[in-house]
């Protein structure tokens, strides 16, 4: 089966931005440089994951 080659950029993306999301939200409130720091997450995912070439299975 061939996938999207930008799913797994965006499923990567999807997780580090949630992840930070999260991590923000442990004192019920999220601030500005919490949303850059989120925004700076998933971006950064998105294209550190796009630019990883996938590998064959062995």
């Amino acid at each position: 089966m061939k996938w999207n080659p930008y799913a797994k950029a965006i499923v990567g993306g999807a997780v580090a931005g949630l992840t930070a999301l999260g991590t923000a939200l442990a004192d019920d409130r999220v601030t500005a440089s919490e949303w850059v720091g989120v925004a700076v997450a998933t971006l950064a995912a998105l294209g550190i994951v796009y630019a990883v070439p996938n590998r064959p299975a062995p």
